[in-house]
């Protein structure tokens, strides 16, 4: 198998990591890509990125009450 983050995962497609990633895992290496997309247009004043690892995304909340969420334009 594989490890990430200290984890052992089986040689073959994983859907989703502990980190949050969508992996295939051979005896030569291991390919990963992110099943989540970093918000890059907001309120970068007033508003924060907070990860949810449930979702496995970013929300994006006020800094002064984070349970609002900010706007988000876009994202990579």
């Amino acid at each position: 198998g594989c490890i990430m983050d200290g984890k052992l995962y089986p040689f073959g497609e994983i859907a989703r990591t502990q980190s949050c990633f969508r992996c295939s895992c051979s005896p030569d290496a291991m390919r990963c890509c992110s099943l989540f997309h970093t918000p890059t247009g907001y309120d970068k004043e007033n508003c924060k990125l907070v990860f949810n690892e449930k979702s496995c995304d970013y929300d994006v909340v006020q800094k002064s009450d984070p349970s609002k969420e900010c706007s988000v334009y876009s994202r990579v």
